[in-house]
């Protein structure tokens, strides 16, 4: 049997294409919604999405 190498919790660069770019803007706008969502329901969900949409408006803002 060969050795077999598995790349768990790898991932994809998203490059600065209009797809990529769309994409990160689609993913910001659903974290959002989501924290607004969360947070009549549980505080640490709100943050946890809140904390996620920060950081794709972050990497939107370096791709700009």
């Amino acid at each position: 049997m060969e050795k077999q190498n598995c790349k768990v919790g790898s991932i994809n660069a998203i490059g600065s294409g209009s797809q990529e770019l769309q994409l990160l803007r689609h993913q910001l706008q659903h974290f959002n919604q989501k924290a607004i969502e969360a947070a009549h329901k549980n505080s640490a969900l709100k943050d946890f999405f809140e904390l996620k949409a920060q950081k794709i408006q972050k990497m939107l803002q370096q791709s700009l």
